[in-house]
């Protein structure tokens, strides 16, 4: 009996785990979505749909390195292998853009695959610059609204470089991206 009750309990837990999670994205609480998905990814990663939100969840609050864990697991449906190509192609702009501005590594003659993720479209902008001389900011107008601006620059914290993404609205900031 006492085991009866226990696994009702957990049952009841567990799937109260998944509703906060999406609770916290519809509220656009990404990040506590994002902390509540890898906190509980081991148990529910066969359940697709968990770890999409998941991914999104950590893709809006800018936890992009942590999108690994749903690009191995999304591959049973064609919209699992849709969202898993799409968080690929993200995490993959992140760490060439960063390996671009740490350690000038060229990205003008790469063709990819690209997104309309704010990440995607700074690498796009950066790929286009060709061979430059580093510079300690750069400055890139949106293609589709010229108002809007982004500024992706580093900056050193604790032994290691953090890349900036800001979008800038007119002369106001709209939304800081700190990347690692």
């Amino acid at each position: 009996m006492k085991l009866l009750v226990l696994f009702i309990f957990l049952t009841n837990l567990y799937a109260d785990v998944k509703q906060d999670m999406f609770n916290f994205y519809q509220n656009k609480q990404y990040s506590k979505a994002c902390t509540i998905g890898f906190n509980y990814f081991k148990r529910y990663k066969r359940d697709e749909a968990y770890a999409s939100l998941y991914g999104f969840s950590c893709l809006n609050s800018d936890y992009i390195d942590r999108l690994a864990e749903p690009i191995t697991v999304l591959k049973f449906s064609k919209d699992a292998r849709a969202n898993a190509a799409y968080f690929s192609i993200i995490l993959m702009q992140k760490k060439l853009l960063y390996h671009a501005l740490l350690d000038n590594y060229p990205l003008s003659k790469l063709k990819l695959p690209t997104t309309d993720y704010v990440l995607s479209k700074v690498f796009d902008l950066y790929a286009q610059l060709g061979k430059h001389k580093k510079r300690t900011f750069y400055l890139f107008k949106d293609k589709k609204d010229k108002k809007l601006t982004y500024k992706l620059y580093l900056i050193k914290d604790n032994d290691i470089s953090k890349m900036v993404v800001e979008e800038i609205y007119d002369t106001m900031l709209l939304k800081r991206h700190i990347y690692w």
